[in-house]
């Protein structure tokens, strides 16, 4: 086990690339230095192009090809894989494999991206790296691109029994997800005030006095008035 383990490392290792990758199609370069199994395909030493071949169907599709990109290796169907951290470069996740077979590519995570591409085994294949791996595998049984558009994806389990798999488009985690925005309403216009008494500034009582000044003014004259005059 401690052998195998080391074997897979070696392999994560050698398969870390200079990675001069395009953005839409996740267009990475990898070097190896020995064999390695991915779906449909053993790549042997050399130098190979991942992308995917359709970022604008629901379906996640892989292919593998040569340096020169004029020769397909194989193409794969896969569905989203999530990881807690991602990283900087181009990360290979890898199954275990019965004796006597070459280190499995599990998954396939493009730098700074918070998920993969997740391989979809043959089945048969899928079976015999669920029991060696101890852990369920994808299968499928498309083999050409225009399948893998319509072909389910199921899991094998280490007991050999297969189980449905939900694939559906991708859906970013609650934490990447951009803020809600809601529209809003347009607020309704301000009703239009009624015109305001204006304030009063004076007291009543101030009119009251002013009323009684006169009638005491008027009361002292008639006064005058009436009185007899002196000869």
């Amino acid at each position: 086990m401690l052998i195998r383990k080391s074997i897979l490392w070696t392999s994560l290792i050698l398969l870390a690339p200079a990675c001069f990758a395009d953005q839409w199609n996740k267009k990475t370069i990898i070097t190896i230095n020995e064999e390695v199994m991915v779906p449909g395909a053993v790549l042997q030493p050399g130098t190979y192009v991942i992308k995917l071949v359709d970022s604008l169907s629901n379906r996640h599709i892989v292919t593998i090809m040569n340096e020169r990109e004029d020769k397909v290796i194989t193409t794969i169907l896969a569905i989203p894989n999530w990881r807690l951290t991602p990283t900087g470069k181009t990360d290979m996740k890898f199954w275990e494999t019965p004796a006597g077979n070459p280190p499995a590519i599990r998954a396939w995570f493009y730098p700074g991206d918070s998920f993969g591409q997740e391989f979809a085994y043959p089945k048969g294949l899928s079976a015999k790296i669920a029991e060696a791996a101890h852990e369920p595998v994808l299968t499928t049984e498309a083999r050409t691109q225009a399948e893998m558009k319509e072909a389910p994806v199921t899991k094998v389990e280490p007991s050999g029994k297969e189980e449905p798999v939900e694939v559906s488009t991708y859906v970013a985690p609650e934490s990447a997800k951009a803020p809600e925005v809601r529209e809003e309403p347009a607020p309704a216009p301000a009703p239009v005030a009624a015109a305001e008494e204006l304030p009063k500034t004076a007291s009543p009582y101030g009119a009251f006095g002013l009323v009684g000044l006169v009638a005491l003014t008027a009361g002292l004259a008639w006064r005058f008035v009436a009185l007899p005059r002196r000869k």
